[in-house]
């Protein structure tokens, strides 16, 4: 199943089943409206596939990059916040605000909760799962690193549009058959697969769920790894997964190009 969010040309909101250009309203995670038409999906706005009360991040996740950069293998998910402000979907316009200074995409895969999960066993967490989207973790270089007494993950990670999620949430998938690449202005720029992650997403759930109570649709980003690269104003960015599509933004002039 490819579950979307979308905003029609009539300005309604509408969650379901994305089949053959249409959308089947449902009423929750995977829930089918029974006996309801599919709805058009053209001159529709696509948004993000479902509207989390957390969005979490997970740093230093993949064997490559951590090895590269010298990290040590994490027992434990390394992971920060996004604020839900920071989110938008595919084909979303994105401005870059001046103070962000140097700005980097990191292609992600991601996991969507589809149950609460508190405390969960590896077996809860597993089930847990939803399915997986695409998700952009935009992020200025300048601001994390700008106080060497205090990286500012939450600021760097929090700016309006910086959190890209979507098309659409794809269920079924084996997470390790995965490879999540990412075009910049059509060349591809970074590559990898997910088979290569320190921790694989049953126990990222599993161990977040000791550090908080998950709830249906939150969302967790599984970290990124080699090949992130600075993107500028006018960019077309696009995170490719094969069974759940492309994740398309395009960075923009802020709108008071002045304020810092």
């Amino acid at each position: 199943m490819l579950w979307g969010r979308v905003k029609t040309a009539e300005g309604d909101i509408i969650s379901g089943e994305i089949r053959d250009g249409h959308i089947i309203p449902g009423t929750g995670l995977g829930d089918i409206v029974p006996d309801t038409a599919a709805l058009s999906l053209a001159d529709a706005i696509w948004l993000s596939p479902c509207v989390p009360g957390k969005f979490i991040g997970l740093w230093n996740n993949y064997h490559a990059a951590a090895e590269k950069n010298g990290h040590a293998i994490p027992d434990h998910p390394l992971w920060f916040l996004k604020p839900l402000s920071s989110i938008v979907g595919h084909g979303a316009e994105v401005a870059l605000p001046i103070a962000a200074g140097r700005v980097i995409f990191e292609g992600e895969l991601a996991v969507v909760i589809g149950k609460r999960c508190h405390m969960a066993s590896a077996i809860e967490a597993e089930s847990a799962i939803f399915g997986y989207t695409c998700v952009n973790d935009l992020t200025s270089l300048d601001v994390l690193n700008a106080n060497p007494a205090f990286p500012q993950w939450a600021r760097a990670k929090g700016f309006d549009g910086f959190g890209v999620i979507g098309p659409v949430i794809a269920t079924g998938l084996n997470w390790r058959d995965l490879s999540i690449r990412v075009l910049v202005n059509g060349r591809e720029r970074q590559a990898y697969s997910a088979s290569d992650m320190i921790l694989p997403p049953a126990d990222i759930v599993r161990k977040l769920s000791f550090d908080m109570t998950l709830e249906p649709g939150d969302v967790i980003a599984v970290g990124t790894s080699l090949g992130v690269r600075p993107v500028k104003i006018g960019d077309q960015v696009s995170v490719v997964i094969d069974g759940i599509g492309a994740l398309d933004v395009t960075l923009s002039q802020p709108v008071n190009a002045d304020a810092t």
